[in-house]
C-alpha cells in the first residue's frame, strides 16, 4: 500500500510576473469537515467466502443488444487483495465521458489539498484621499466556478468598510488569470452554452444575466459588481471596463470560496461540466502564468503518470469529458479510484463525493436495488456510456462503453446489472 499523499499545497499560485491571484486558507475547515463526514460504506468482513461463479456472472451482466463488446471494457479490483475479479479490454482507450472527471478529482485534491480555497479579490490604483480614490476599482477574478452574487455584495461591503465612498475611475473587471477561451478542444458546437456556461476567470454565478447565459462573463460580473457597490453605498462612474490589474495596485479586500474539496463534491455528484473545466484551468496555474485548458491537461497527465497510473493510450483533453478527443482506460481509472481508497484522508472526502446509489446526485434515480451499495461516477454522451467506482467496499470497478452513437439505455442495463452483482 503506498504511503499517504505529500500534497503540494503552494501558498500562492501566481500570473502576472509573479502576483498572487488566490491562495491558500489553512483553517480547521478540512479536520472539521472530515470528522463532520460519516464512511458510507464500512469495511468488509475479514474473512468473505469467494465466489466462483462472479466472474460469470459479471461477463453475463456486460451482454446486452446494441452495445459493442469490442468498444466496452470492464474492470473489477478486490480492494483488499488486489486480484482482478474481471477484465475485459481493461488496457483498451476509450472515450470516458464523464468519468474524465476522475482524473480531474485525483489531480486537484492531491496537488491543492481538500482545504485549499479560492480568493477574488477587489484591488485599486489610485491615490485615497479620505473617503475618495482617484483611481479605479480592480475585480480580480481567479477562476471560482462557485463565484455568487452574494460573494459580489460581500466584496462591495468590504470596500464600504475599508473606508470608500467614491471611486472617480469606475469599475474594471480583470480575467487574465485564465486565457479567453469559453469552451475546450474537441467540443460539438452545442456543448457551449448547453453543457457549460463560457470559462472565464471572471463569472458570477455561472454567467447567469437577467435571466440568460452571458457570453461575456467578465462584462456582466463587472455590471454586476458597480450595481453592488452603489447598494452599499460607495459612488462609482456608470461605465465599466475590462483589463489587467496593475502589478502596483493594493488589496482592498477579497473573499473566499468554500474548501475544494467541497467544489468536488457538488462536480461529480452533479457531473457539472463548467466546474469540471473551471478546476481544470485552476490548477494549470501551478506551472503557468495563466491557466488554459491544455496546461491543465499536461498537468492532469503529468500527476497520475508520477501516481503510476497506467497511461498507455490514455489522453486527457479536457476536464468534462464533453471532449470527443479525450481517451482513458478501465485500468487506469480503476488506478485512479484505488488509490483515491487507499488514502486516509482522501478516502472518505472521494466516496462522500461519488453519487451513492438510489440515494443522491446522478445515481439518485438508479439501482434502488442495491441503495448505498455502490457509489460510483457516472458519464453519458453520444460516443460513450461509463459507470466507475466502488461497490460494498470491497471491490472498485470501471465500466466504459462507446458506439456511433452508443445505446445508452442498453448500457445502463449492462452497468446496473454488473454494479448489482458486484454490491451483492
Amino acid at each position: 500500500m503506498p504511503p499517504p499523499h505529500d500534497y503540494r499545497r503552494p501558498d500562492r499560485l501566481s500570473t502576472r510576473a509573479g502576483r498572487p491571484i488566490f491562495g491558500l486558507r489553512r483553517t480547521h475547515v478540512l479536520a472539521s469537515a472530515i470528522a463532520a463526514l460519516v464512511l458510507l460504506a464500512g469495511p468488509a468482513a475479514a474473512a468473505v467466502r469467494s465466489d466462483a461463479t462472479l466472474g460469470v456472472r459479471l461477463a453475463r451482466a456486460l451482454r446486452v443488444p446494441h452495445v459493442s463488446e469490442r468498444r466496452s471494457a470492464a474492470l473489477a479490483v478486490d480492494l483488499a487483495t488486489g486480484d482482478e475479479v474481471y477484465a475485459h479490454n481493461a488496457n483498451l482507450p476509450l472515450a470516458p465521458a464523464s468519468n474524465e472527471k476522475l482524473a480531474v478529482t485525483y489531480t486537484v485534491l492531491t496537488r491543492l489539498g481538500p482545504g485549499f480555497q479560492i480568493q477574488t479579490h477587489v484591488e485599486e490604483d489610485g491615490t485615497q484621499a479620505g473617503g475618495v480614490v482617484d483611481g479605479h476599482l480592480y475585480l480580480v477574478g481567479a477562476g471560482d466556478p462557485t463565484f455568487s452574487s452574494a460573494d459580489l455584495a460581500a466584496l462591495a461591503r468590504g470596500v464600504r468598510a475599508a473606508g470608500i465612498t467614491k471611486v472617480t475611475g469606475g469599475v474594471v473587471g480583470d480575467e487574465s488569470a485564465f486565457d479567453e477561451k469559453r469552451t475546450a478542444p474537441g467540443w460539438k458546437p452545442s456543448f457551449f452554452l448547453d453543457e457549460s456556461p463560457p470559462l472565464s476567470a471572471l463569472v458570477v454565478d455561472r454567467a447567469q444575466y437577467r435571466g440568460s447565459t452571458n457570453r461575456w462573463p467578465a462584462l456582466s460580473a463587472t455590471i454586476l459588481f458597480r450595481d453592488a457597490l452603489r447598494a452599499a453605498g460607495v459612488q462609482v462612474p456608470q461605465h465599466i471596463a475590462l483589463g489587467r490589474a496593475p502589478l502596483d495596485a493594493i488589496d482592498v479586500t477579497s473573499v473566499d470560496s468554500a474548501p475544494l474539496w467541497t467544489i468536488v463534491r457538488f462536480m461529480d455528484q452533479q457531473s457539472d461540466n463548467f466546474t469540471a473545466e473551471m478546476l481544470l484551468k485552476l490548477v494549470s496555474l501551478i506551472d503557468v502564468e495563466q491557466g488554459s485548458t491544455a496546461a491543465g491537461a499536461r498537468l492532469v497527465t503529468r500527476t497520475l503518470t508520477d501516481a503510476g497510473v497506467p497511461m498507455h493510450g490514455v489522453r486527457i483533453v479536457d476536464g468534462s469529458g464533453l471532449s470527443s478527443l479525450d481517451r482513458l482506460t478501465a485500468s487506469a481509472i480503476v488506478s485512479i479510484l484505488r488509490d483515491l481508497y487507499r488514502d486516509p484522508t482522501l478516502h472518505p472526502l472521494a466516496t462522500k463525493s461519488l453519487p451513492s446509489a438510489g440515494i443522491s446526485g446522478t445515481l439518485k434515480d438508479r439501482l434502488h436495488n442495491i441503495r448505498g451499495r455502490v457509489h460510483a461516477k457516472t458519464g453519458t454522451t453520444d460516443l460513450a456510456s461509463a459507470l466507475s467506482g466502488y461497490a460494498a467496499a470491497r471491490y472498485v470497478f470501471s465500466i466504459l462503453q462507446n458506439g456511433s452513437p452508443v445505446s445508452d439505455f442498453w448500457a445502463r442495463v449492462a452497468q446496473d446489472r454488473f454494479a448489482s452483482a458486484l454490491a451483492r
